[in-house]
């Protein structure tokens, strides 16, 4: 039975409904990059609803937690058997909601790997002069086929604090840094913090 009780504070984006899948419930989910491991392995996912002007009584505009039956690889996809969902109308009913799931309940991570939801927030220093320099700051970690790619918000030294750089429109400048060894050479987690030879003035 699903849980409408209060959504825990961290909670983690790991894919979205793309579709019904079969005629018993199932539904297809899409994972957002490297996360799909993350969706096989906790059994309590968090729906949220995409906003709407008219607010469907059957769906909360609060994530509420589904009961994961079953779920399994299928190609790119995972597709899954939620408690909320016994028929294919059921299942289409969910089509487009986000799936969401607590990071304590990610499995631990194993020595050397990383949950690119835990790198989103770190702060990247690069080399000047051989010092430690702070670049920027981690927004976004995306796939190239070959390996993670950080992209990197530039960030400068403020009177509050590190401010973001923009551009002439007002954009905020970023750079793309692959997440390998041969250039993230440390990653600290708990200081949210990844040293890297990439040169700070580029």
């Amino acid at each position: 039975m699903s849980d409408h009780t209060t959504a825990p504070a961290d909670l983690v984006e790991l894919g979205r409904i793309t579709s019904a899948y079969g005629l018993k419930g199932w539904v297809r989910i899409q994972p957002h990059s490297a996360r799909a491991e993350v969706l096989l392995n906790t059994t309590l996912w968090w729906l949220r609803a995409p906003q709407a002007p008219v607010q469907r009584a059957d769906i909360l505009p609060q994530p509420r937690a589904v009961k994961v039956q079953s779920a399994r690889f299928q190609g790119s996809a995972v597709v899954a058997q939620l408690d909320i969902s016994s028929d294919r109308d059921a299942a289409e009913a969910l089509k487009g909601q986000s799936v969401w799931a607590q990071r304590s309940s990610f499995p631990a991570a194993g020595d050397g790997e990383y949950y690119w939801v835990d790198l989103i927030g770190c702060r990247l220093f690069g080399e000047a002069d051989g010092l430690p320099v702070l670049i920027g700051q981690v927004a976004e970690v995306v796939d190239n086929g070959a390996h993670a790619v950080l992209r990197v918000e530039r960030v400068r030294a403020g009177e509050q604090g590190p401010e973001l750089l923009r551009n002439d429109k007002g954009r905020v400048i970023d750079v793309l840094v692959p997440f390998v060894k041969a250039h993230v050479y440390a990653v600290d987690i708990a200081n949210k913090r990844l040293d890297s030879n990439w040169p700070a003035e580029f």
